[in-house]
């Protein structure tokens, strides 16, 4: 699929271009200069015209600050991605010198350019278009980020632009995994380790990413989506509309998750905001690796891997099924085992139980001595069971009556169900029926 990306200086309307073409709110807007830093992926299709839209911090080109460097090198490499570019000027105001400097980055790299005027509300404002033919390109579109106004026109030369689609079958084959956890624990590091190049800033500035960046890579020979999301802190340290926009995108990441990894710091592991956390992924049905990450910084000794061990299980004692890994993203050592635990992991959400073994299950059930029952000394009886979906794996038992099940007998089934098949890193989910109605 294409990709088009949208570069410009800071506060031109950018990202509220993005959310415009993209039909959603996935880039985060703010009147603050310089609110996005990474990549910004998002699918658009409007008609017959499929792409993907990138998002890109506001570029600076003669700023010596670290963090305005680090974006012209995201944004260089986004440029060098791109099948063609939106370059968004505020038309109201007309070329400055920073959208100039802009200009010749783009000359330079040979890509279909369009200048986006954003900002003409009206097209009183359109008598001021000439200004923006100065930048050295010939297309030139007047819109309204705001009010969705000539986005059609936009539409229209993109379609003129990219290259045929391809055939999208393998995309719907893709495998979407979110990096999850505390600020500053590694995510992006990982991601870039993965992808095999800087797709996501790395800073030591806590919080350097805000948004959730995408980046397409293959793992073990099949298309991953990887979402690097903004490290998610407790609610009482969210103390700004900007970092509250960056939790409700790391959980819509989760929600369009298939896997989570959630990074953990070594030096600081299995905290009460990684349980709630990690409960959140289960709950959602999504799959779900521990790594515990900077490994390399801990005082090596003789028991320390089993000993970290124990107190994760220990400290998710809901989550044991989970498969852990310690890792360094800066050395590398552990990552390479990753990919062969994600695409597991992935295969085990999908399983399915054959109907032979979901009828042993039941006899073995049926044959248990504590079978719940109610204070009158009615015992709960169960007449048969069905896997009724994958991803993740859902049971339906059907019984006399459901109000007897109670958390014991609740947690001894799942146990039974994950000895019948490998479901390690995916959560169950069952549901028991009462005869004649339906009962959860």
């Amino acid at each position: 699929m294409s990709i088009v990306t949208i570069v410009g200086r800071p506060n031109v309307g950018k990202s509220s271009l993005f959310n415009r073409m993209t039909g959603s709110r996935k880039a985060i807007v703010d009147n603050m200069p310089g609110v996005t830093r990474d990549r910004l992926y998002a699918e658009v299709e409007e008609g017959d015209l499929h792409f993907y839209l990138v998002d890109t911090g506001g570029l600076l080109p003669d700023s010596v600050h670290p963090l305005d460097e680090l974006i012209m090198r995201q944004v260089k490499v986004a440029i060098e991605e791109s099948d063609a570019i939106l370059f968004v000027l505020d038309g109201r105001e007309g070329p400055i010198g920073v959208d100039r400097d802009i200009a010749l980055l783009l000359r330079k790299s040979g890509k279909p350019v369009i200048v986006v005027a954003n900002k003409m509300d009206d097209p009183v404002h359109e008598n001021d278009l000439w200004a923006s033919f100065g930048v050295g390109f010939d297309r030139v579109v007047p819109v309204s980020a705001e009010h969705r106004r000539n986005l059609e026109v936009l539409f229209e030369i993109l379609q003129e632009l990219l290259p045929p689609e391809n055939a999208r079958g393998k995309e719907d084959e893709t495998l979407s995994v979110a990096l999850i956890g505390r600020p500053n624990v590694g995510k992006s590091s990982i991601l870039n380790f993965l992808a095999g190049e800087e797709r996501a800033l790395v800073s030591d500035m806590p919080g350097t990413t805000r948004d959730a960046v995408d980046s397409l890579v293959e793992l073990g020979g099949r298309p991953v989506r990887l979402v690097d999301t903004a490290g998610l802190r407790k609610k009482s340290h969210v103390d700004s509309s900007l970092e509250f926009y960056s939790t409700v995108r790391t959980y819509q990441a989760i929600d369009r998750a298939d896997v989570c990894i959630l990074v953990m710091d070594g030096m600081e592991f299995a905290t009460e905001q990684d349980q709630r956390v990690a409960g959140q992924v289960l709950d959602r049905g999504k799959g779900l690796v521990f790594l515990v990450n900077k490994w390399d910084l801990l005082e090596k000794t003789p028991k320390l891997g089993d000993q970290t061990r124990d107190r994760i299980r220990e400290e998710f004692a809901f989550a044991t099924h989970v498969p852990m890994l310690f890792a360094s993203a800066v050395t590398g050592r552990g990552i390479e085992k990753l990919p062969a635990i994600l695409l597991k992991v992935a295969e085990n959400r999908n399983r399915r139980i054959s109907t032979g073994k979901l009828n042993r299950l039941l006899k073995d059930l049926l044959a248990f001595e504590k079978m719940p029952s109610s204070r009158t000394g009615k015992v709960l009886r169960i007449s048969y069971c069905t896997q009724v979906s994958a991803a993740p794996p859902s049971f339906a038992f059907f019984v006399n009556d459901s109000r007897l099940v109670n958390t014991g007998f609740k947690r001894h089934v799942e146990k039974k169900l994950r000895e019948l098949e490998d479901f390690s890193g995916s959560p169950l989910r069952i549901f028991w029926r009462t005869q004649g109605r339906k009962t959860e």
